[in-house]
C-alpha cells in the first residue's frame, strides 16, 4: 500500500504547518489567544478560511474544496502540533460533518459557503449528563407542533458551544431513552428564543458550554436527514470526528516526544546530560514506539473513515482510538516524569500538551469503551 502523499497533499501539509508554526510557535501567543472574547483568535480563524482549510472536506459543488480524510488528517495533525485553540473540530468536522453527510441541498447551499469563509461557526449539542459514551442515550425531546417541532432538554460539554452561531442538536421524537430508533437531528439558531448557553474553559484551555433548550421552536426544514433516523447519521459523523482526533493526538504526541528528548539532552545531573543515563534512553525509546503505533492507527482511521460498510468502519475507528488513547497516556505520563517538576508549571508547555491528550483520551469514548466496541463487533480482523 502506498502511503506517500501526492504533490497537492504535500503542499497542504507544508502550508498548514507554516500557518500553525507562525501562530503558535511562540507559546505566549497561545496564552494571548485564550484571553480573546471567544477563547481563540478570530484573526487566525480568518486565515484558516483564506487558506481554504474551513471548506476543505466539503464537495466543490457545495462551495468546498473536495478534500478527503487524508487531507483532514494532515490539518488535524498540524493543529495537534500547535495545540491550536480554534474550533476546527467543532465547526468543520462535527457541525460541518452533519451538513456534508446528511444535510439537504438547501441546507448545504445556505451554510457550507459560510462555514468555508469563516462567517458561520457550528457546534454539536449531543452529550447529556447521564449518557456518558452512549450515543443513543438522548433524553432531550422533540415533539411535532404544527409544521415544525418543539424541543426541550439540556446538553452538556458542547464543544465551543458558547461561540457557535448554529447548534446541531439531537432530540428524541419516539422510543425509550437509550433506543437507537426515534432520534432526530436539528439545526438551531444559537440565539433562538428558549436557547440558553453557559460557556466555560475546559482543562485543556479549549471552550465548552452547557446548553438548555426550553420550548425551542424549529421549522420542519431544520431537520438534518430523516427525523427519527438520526442515530446512524450521528454515529457516522462521530466516526469521522474520532478519526480526526486521532490525527490531532499524533501531532501533540510528536511534539511532546520532541520536547522530552531535547530536555534529556540539555538537563544535567551529576555533571552530565540526563539523556546519557540508559534507563532514561529506554523510556524515550518506548515513547517513540508508542508514537509510531499511534501514527499507524491514525492513518488506518483516515483510510477507513469513509468506508461504506458501517460495522467495519465503526470497529476500525474504535481500534484506532483505543491505540491512540493508550499511546497518549503512555507518552504523556512519561514526558511528565522525565521532565520532573517543570512539566507541571503553567509556563512550560509540556503539561499543556498532556492536558490536551488527556481530554482527547476521554472524548467520544475512553479506551475501555472502544475495546468493548471492538469485542462486540467481533474483533478487528476476521478469524480464519
Amino acid at each position: 500500500m502506498d502511503f506517500d502523499l501526492t504533490e497537492e497533499q504535500g503542499l497542504l501539509r507544508d502550508s498548514v504547518g507554516r500557518l500553525i508554526e507562525d501562530a503558535y510557535g511562540d507559546f505566549e501567543k497561545r496564552k494571548a489567544y485564550q484571553r480573546e472574547p471567544h477563547g481563540f483568535s478570530d484573526a487566525l480563524w480568518a486565515r484558516y478560511a483564506e487558506l481554504g482549510l474551513l471548506g476543505l472536506p466539503f464537495a466543490e459543488s457545495d462551495g468546498g474544496f473536495g478534500g478527503g480524510p487524508v487531507e483532514t488528517m494532515l490539518v488535524m495533525e498540524a493543529i495537534g502540533r500547535g495545540l491550536a485553540l480554534e474550533p476546527y473540530l467543532a465547526t468543520v468536522m462535527l457541525g460541518g460533518g452533519f451538513l456534508r453527510v446528511g444535510g439537504s441541498t438547501a441546507q448545504r447551499a445556505a451554510m457550507v459557503p459560510r462555514v468555508a469563509d469563516g462567517s458561520l461557526k457550528l457546534a454539536f449539542a449531543h452529550g447529556e449528563r447521564q449518557a456518558r459514551y452512549d450515543l443513543a442515550d438522548v433524553a432531550t425531546t422533540a415533539r411535532r407542533e404544527g409544521d415544525g417541532y418543539m424541543l426541550d432538554g439540556a446538553k452538556s460539554l458542547v464543544l465551543h458551544g458558547d461561540s457557535a452561531d448554529r447548534l446541531v442538536v439531537s432530540a428524541r421524537l419516539a422510543g425509550a431513552r437509550r433506543d437507537r430508533d426515534g432520534i432526530g437531528v436539528f439545526l438551531i439558531d444559537a440565539a433562538a428564543p428558549g436557547v440558553a448557553r453557559r460557556g466555560y474553559p475546559t482543562q485543556d484551555a479549549q471552550r465548552a458550554a452547557e446548553v438548555t433548550l426550553e420550548s425551542v421552536r424549529v421549522s420542519a426544514d431544520a431537520a438534518v436527514g430523516v427525523p427519527g433516523e438520526g442515530y446512524a447519521l450521528i454515529e457516522r459523523v462521530v466516526d469521522l470526528a474520532v478519526a480526526a482526533l486521532c490525527a490531532e493526538a499524533v501531532g501533540a504526541m510528536q511534539v511532546l516526544h520532541e520536547l522530552t528528548v531535547e530536555y534529556l539532552k540539555t538537563r544535567k545531573q551529576f555533571g552530565v546530560p540526563i539523556g546519557s543515563f540508559q534507563a532514561l534512553q529506554h523510556r524515550a525509546a518506548d515513547m517513540l514506539v508508542a508514537l509510531e503505533q499511534a501514527r499507524s492507527m491514525a492513518m488506518y482511521a483516515a483510510m477507513m473513515a469513509e468506508a461504506d460498510d458501517e460495522a467495519e468502519r465503526h470497529v476500525a475507528i474504535a481500534a484506532a482510538k483505543a491505540q491512540v488513547n493508550e499511546s497518549a497516556r503512555m507518552i504523556g505520563q512519561a514526558a511528565i516524569q522525565l521532565h520532573g517538576g517543570i512539566a507541571m508549571t503553567q509556563e512550560y508547555k509540556a503539561g499543556h500538551y498532556f492536558k490536551r491528550l488527556t481530554m482527547i483520551e476521554t472524548l467520544f469514548g475512553d479506551t475501555e469503551h472502544h475495546l468493548r466496541t471492538i469485542a462486540a463487533g467481533g474483533g478487528l480482523m476476521e478469524s480464519a
